[in-house]
């Protein structure tokens, strides 16, 4: 089984874009999700997957990622999957001995930026640079499946403080 450990973060300010080594332009769509799994393509510039990911909210989920035609995934943006589309460039930026990967949404959901950092063990020690905010790991609201439904432009001032 493929396993998924990530932990999720709000962004506090814009100095992690001086430490950013790389940038992709990402969208993605979602066919489907319910109780027990989210089935979405992916597509970058030059690549394009199917990804089958557990909805359980949390630090460890399962996950599966196919490798599609670019061609194909595009179609299936435009004709299959819900809208509005998931729009973000994700910056990849090192710090320590991990790789912050920093999404700046675009569309629907301009004005959100995520942090998120993949772990080896859902105990794994790292260390937070300083324009690592609040950690929102278990809240469903910055998962995507939730952004395509609820799109962060939509949410009321009090929405957005944590429940």
């Amino acid at each position: 089984m493929a396993t998924e450990i990530e932990r999720k973060f709000l962004v506090t300010n814009t100095d992690w874009k001086k430490l950013a080594t790389q940038s992709i332009s990402i969208q993605q769509g979602y066919f489907c999700h319910n109780d027990q799994v989210s089935i979405r393509v992916r597509v970058t510039d030059k690549q394009a997957w199917l990804n089958f990911k557990s909805i359980n909210i949390g630090i460890q989920r399962s996950e599966y990622d196919y490798e599609i035609p670019l061609a194909d995934a595009w179609e299936m943006l435009e004709s299959l999957c819900k809208k509005p589309i998931i729009e973000k460039i994700r910056f990849l930026v090192p710090f320590q001995n991990h790789t912050w990967e920093i999404d700046v949404f675009e569309g629907k959901n301009t004005g959100l930026i995520i942090a998120e950092l993949e772990l080896d063990s859902k105990n794994e020690v790292f260390s937070k640079p300083d324009w690592i905010g609040d950690e929102v790991t278990e809240d469903q609201r910055y998962y995507n499946p939730w952004l395509c439904q609820h799109p962060y432009q939509q949410w009321s001032l009090s929405k957005v403080k944590h429940q």
